[in-house]
């Protein structure tokens, strides 16, 4: 019995992650709307990963393709909740973009909602 709780706490954890990660980025996908202008700073910071190895080249070639298109090809890639765009979330170009309050009052509200659930 011990065993099985060992190998389910890993899997709730990361869940969690994944669904803070989800919810990070439809505030992001919101802000794309207000201010397009962030879609070419994610480019560039990509741009910037293809250049220097700032993080594994293959993780940044699929952010390049996430990002090329419209604004709402976009929006929809990043609040996709496929397996894909869950792993893509995992380094995410759009750092920076929510501020610290902003982002710990999405996470305090994502959690309030998955306790209430």
């Amino acid at each position: 019995m011990a065993v099985g709780i060992l190998v389910e706490m890993p899997a709730v954890k990361h869940r969690l992650a994944e669904e803070r990660s989800l919810a990070l980025h439809r505030e992001v996908a919101r802000r794309l709307r207000d201010r397009p202008e962030l879609l070419e700073v994610a480019r560039e910071r990509v741009r910037g990963w293809l250049e220097t190895g700032g993080v594994p080249r293959y993780w940044a070639e699929a952010w390049d393709e996430a990002l090329d298109g419209g604004l709402d090809e976009v929006i929809a890639r990043i609040t996709d909740t496929s397996e894909n765009a869950r792993a893509l979330r995992q380094t995410s170009p759009f750092a920076g973009v929510l501020g610290p309050r902003e982002r710990w009052e999405i996470l305090r509200r994502q959690g309030e909602q998955r306790v209430a659930s």
